[in-house]
């Protein structure tokens, strides 16, 4: 039993080829100018499956105006079009073609005049979407709220430090407290710096986020019974400080999916209500887990730990050096 969980845990390390704080997805904008005239841009994030063929697919009745003025951005490639539409958008769709399995996530804003802006998503399920002659006001929160889930949730180094965090301390109030305080202390650098009001370089952000797991990986292993570690001993400061380090990150994650403008306060509000339901998930999931094992196999419970904090250690090790290089 022993040996099947350290080759699990070894196969969890070698294998995996899940990127940490990979929330890339595309942005398509479609702002309607005057009567006829709208205009189109189209993120189109540099990873995450996207390829040449991949392009937006326009309502019926509307038809590009000349050629696409083309720009590099952060990890993406931002293509702008002049669109004139002989006809009403409303009731018609937008999408994307050739939309992979492998495909990220893309959102689309959708802003006619005098009427409601729309927050649509594509999958590579549904790469379709219909613009609604009266949309629902929640669309928004809801496209954002998801988006706040699977971060936390694909997002696995944040998701490592939860599981981590919950592994290593004991006691329903404890654990509270501590999540507590990282949640309290992530969404002030989130909502801080997406609002401009302070900012951190996002490379050496992202390696100390990294650090932050290795830092927790050795607290599991080297606890004992007895003797408390630090992170026992005042883990809502350790959650709190870290905590502000991952808000910078999940502030880099939000960036990079764009905030749509006159509606930031509801998506920022609902991007971390979504992070923080995501993140009662996991532990809610690890505490679960924990009492199974316990459960069915108490003495093998420590093993257990020891290989997933190993194996958590060995992934956030190469972030780590992924991310300094």
């Amino acid at each position: 039993m022993i040996r099947l969980i350290w080759a699990l845990a070894l196969l969890f390390c070698l294998v995996s080829q899940a990127k940490a704080d990979e929330l890339r997805p595309g942005y398509i904008e479609f702002t309607q100018q005057s009567e006829t005239d709208w205009r189109l841009v189209w993120k189109a994030p540099l990873r995450g499956g996207v390829t040449p063929l991949t392009q937006p697919i326009l309502p019926k009745g509307c038809l590009t105006v000349g050629e696409p003025k083309r720009q590099m951005a952060q990890l993406a490639l931002v293509s702008k079009s002049e669109v004139r539409c002989n006809q009403t958008v409303a009731g018609a769709q937008i999408g994307l073609s050739n939309f992979g399995a492998s495909q990220t996530d893309v959102l689309v804003r959708v802003s006619p005049l005098g009427r409601p802006v729309q927050a649509l998503r594509l999958t590579a399920v549904e790469p379709m979407a219909t613009i609604e002659a009266k949309p629902d006001r929640w669309q928004v929160a809801r496209t954002y709220f998801m988006i706040g889930v699977e971060h936390i949730l694909l997002g696995f180094d944040h998701l490592l430090f939860v599981v981590l965090l919950v592994i290593l301390l004991s006691g329903f109030w404890t654990i509270a407290k501590a999540v507590t305080a990282f949640t309290v202390a992530h969404s002030i650098t989130l909502v801080g710096t997406t609002l401009g009001l302070f900012g951190s370089p996002q490379r050496p952000v992202e390696a100390i986020i990294a650090l932050s797991i290795i830092f927790l990986a050795v607290e599991c292993v080297k606890k004992r019974d007895g003797e408390p570690r630090l992170s026992e001993r005042a883990p809502w400061v350790v959650a709190l400080l870290f905590g502000l380090l991952h808000g910078f990150g999940f502030a880099g994650a939000l960036k990079e999916v764009g905030l749509p403008e006159g509606d930031v306060p509801i998506a920022l509000l609902m991007f971390n209500l979504g992070v923080e339901a995501g993140q009662l998930m996991i532990v809610a999931a690890t505490l679960g887990v924990l009492a199974l094992v316990q459960r069915v196999g108490p003495r093998y419970s420590a093993a257990a730990i020891k290989a997933v904090s190993y194996a958590a250690g060995s992934m956030a090790s190469f972030w780590l050096i992924e991310r300094m290089i």
